[in-house]
């Protein structure tokens, strides 16, 4: 007999959640986005978005055309590799990085430290200057990539604001300084100091030639006006058009003033950098100085950028987009590049919603040097001086430099220090002593935490601890309690311990030390030695140092080194409430009873007061307490000052 159920009365399969087996190609689907950064954002992309990107893009491309040729020219190449520099490296830095916004390509500063490593191994635009700037461009890329692939993301943090600040000052005056010549239309020597190119021109003054000088200015004056009056139209690329027809009106090639000529109406050819050991040798602390500067600009732009857009910035992977950036660029005659403030700025207002903006920008680019290349047979080096000189004005950054200086003294001396090396020592020594002395800096302060002496305040019902140099309070004449802020470590050992001599020294009648540990945030084997000898010392000097609110791993390393044993465990507490409790216990009553200032809440439970104790004493006839309690605050005037 079959039996046959209805479908309506079949029971309900109970579905359960078995553990899933793993595909075989989940791992290779989660390298992917490593691999290929682009795949994280690729489906943000729409066709709202396509149009946003490529009209940011054409504007990109119409910014960076005078732009481009006017950094090559600082970089001491011909035009076109300022151009080139805009178009591949811009699609790998896109791609790669982890910027939405971020526009890479040629920059003044990567110009000039480009132009003073390897102006000096060869003649500027020749082919072994060439050959040597594109070697150098790889090198630089390779220190990038390779940090990038460290996750060393945060090394960029060493190069800090006012390094960056006073360098691109610096670099301003230096960029304006070269165009000199070109400006006012006089032979100038190449490759001189700044001192000697200012003397020199000197005495060219008699030289200057009116008409070319007429035309510089007049382009300046231009590109000034057109930013004033209409802010997101391609000013550079107008009052070049306008610095182009003066010269044509005045004859100025007539009279002296020199033209660019036609760039070649190409795509970047292929090139073949050459890096033998003697190259390596000789371009490495500029490629090194190249990429660490080219990191700063690129993670700070984007940062900058990061926080309108909301986006979170992956250092280490912005590393390795500006490595591959600069690889690849020296592969196709582009040399090297970084992240741009101006071209940068323009894409995120413009409206770029991804990195297709950029990728956009390089591809549009490339076609306007197909279609106009030839035009800049008619543009006069002149005009090329004052967009020059503007774009250098446009870096020094006025209202961060009046930051710096109010603010920190230390960081205006660093900002002072890398201004004055960019302009008299050397651009890559400006970095490196601009972060040599901000490191100094900071080790200085770390290896100087300071005692904050704490007392309680009446004035709040739980007699909260305050820093008598913000609030005269009186302290207990038996108990010095000190807050150290900052970290003990071999740096510090020697400050701490000197440190804490001194205010013995000042307060001998304070028999007991209570160092709150809230602020020590680890301690080494050095600092571990130090605290172990300090606690001996007094000991054998009838004196005791308590501890509280020390951290876990502070704990863990006295334990583990010997110190808590020589400093007590009944001499640590877990929390400043405790250790007032444990310490007020263990004071001298004799002392207690005579004490006027009772201080903290335990001295209620004490035997005796300060009226009790005088007549105790026998000294009633002296005088009532408040008259004897008068300048018992002279250890106020021995806290150190608060950091």
């Amino acid at each position: 007999m079959v039996v046959t159920i209805h479908p309506s009365r079949r029971r309900p399969v109970e579905h359960c959640d078995l553990p899933r087996r793993p595909s075989r190609f989940e791992p290779l689907l989660r390298l992917l986005p490593r691999l290929f950064p682009f795949l994280s954002w690729w489906p943000r992309v729409g066709r709202r978005t396509l149009t946003a990107d490529l009209w940011a893009g054409l504007t990109g491309a119409v910014i960076v055309l005078p732009q481009g040729v006017a950094f090559a020219a600082i970089a001491g190449l011909p035009p076109q590799y300022g151009l080139y520099a805009a178009m591949v490296p811009v699609i790998v830095a896109a791609l790669y990085g982890s910027s939405w916004h971020l526009i890479s390509g040629p920059t003044t500063a990567i110009s000039l430290v480009v132009f003073a490593n390897v102006s000096q191994l060869a003649p500027p635009g020749s082919p072994d200057y060439i050959r040597l700037v594109l070697a150098l461009t790889v090198l630089a890329g390779l220190v990038q990539f390779g940090l990038g692939l460290a996750r060393l993301g945060g090394v960029v943090n060493f190069v800090s604001h006012s390094v960056v600040t006073g360098f691109t000052a610096g670099a301003a005056i230096l960029i304006a300084t070269s165009q000199l010549g070109h400006f006012f239309g006089v032979t100038l020597p190449r490759g001189g100091s700044f001192l000697e190119t200012w003397l020199a021109f000197f005495q060219q003054l008699p030289a200057v030639n009116g008409h070319v000088a007429l035309i510089a200015g007049a382009t300046l004056l231009v590109a000034l006006v057109l930013r004033r009056l209409w802010p997101r139209c391609p000013a550079l690329l107008l009052s070049l058009i306008a610095g182009s027809l003066l010269c044509h009106v005045l004859n100025g090639a007539g009279h002296g003033a020199k033209l660019v000529g036609a760039l070649p109406a190409s795509l970047p050819p292929l090139s073949l950098p050459e890096i033998d050991l003697d190259t390596f040798r000789v371009l490495f602390p500029g490629a090194l100085a190249v990429a660490m500067l080219g990191l700063a600009e690129a993670v700070s732009i984007a940062r900058a950028v990061a926080v309108r857009s909301e986006q979170h910035i992956d250092n280490s992977q912005e590393f390795i987009g500006q490595g591959l950036a600069n690889i690849a660029g020296g592969f196709f005659s582009g040399y090297a590049s970084s992240g741009s403030f101006t071209r940068t700025g323009v894409n995120f207002d413009a409206g770029a919603k991804t990195p297709l903006a950029a990728v956009f920008s390089a591809v549009l680019l490339a076609l306007v040097v197909l279609l106009v290349a030839p035009a800049t047979a008619y543009l006069p080096i002149a005009a090329m001086a004052g967009v020059i000189v503007l774009v250098a004005a446009g870096l020094v950054n006025a209202k961060a430099i009046r930051h710096i200086l109010r603010t920190d003294r230390s960081e205006a001396g660093v900002l002072a220090a890398t201004f004055l090396s960019t302009l008299f020592v050397g651009l890559e020594f400006a970095i490196y002593a601009g972060v040599m002395l901000s490191l100094l800096l900071y080790l200085r302060r770390t290896s100087h935490p300071h005692f904050i002496t704490l007392a309680p305040d009446p004035a709040s019902s739980r007699h909260a601890l305050v820093n008598v140099r913000r609030k005269k309070l009186a302290e207990c004449p038996q108990l010095k309690i000190l807050r150290l802020d900052g970290s003990i470590f071999f740096g510090a050992v020697n400050h701490i311990a000197e440190e804490l001599h001194r205010i013995v020294e000042k307060s001998p009648e304070q028999c007991h030390i209570l160092i709150i540990g809230s602020g020590i945030n680890f301690i080494d084997a050095g600092g571990c030695h130090m605290l172990f000898h300090e606690a001996g010392a007094m000991k054998l000097s009838g004196r005791e140092i308590f501890f509280c609110s020390l951290k876990g791993e502070v704990m863990e390393l006295l334990t583990r080194g010997g110190c808590l044993a020589r400093i007590g465990a009944e001499n640590v507490f877990r929390d400043k409430e405790s250790a007032i409790a444990g310490i007020v216990a263990r004071l001298d009553p004799e002392r207690c009873a005579c004490c006027p200032s009772r201080v903290f809440a335990e001295c209620a439970g004490r035997p005796g007061g300060w009226a009790e104790g005088l007549a105790a004493a026998g000294l009633a006839e002296l005088g009532d307490g408040p008259a004897l309690a008068e300048g018992d605050d002279d250890e106020n005037d021995d806290a150190p000052e608060e950091g």
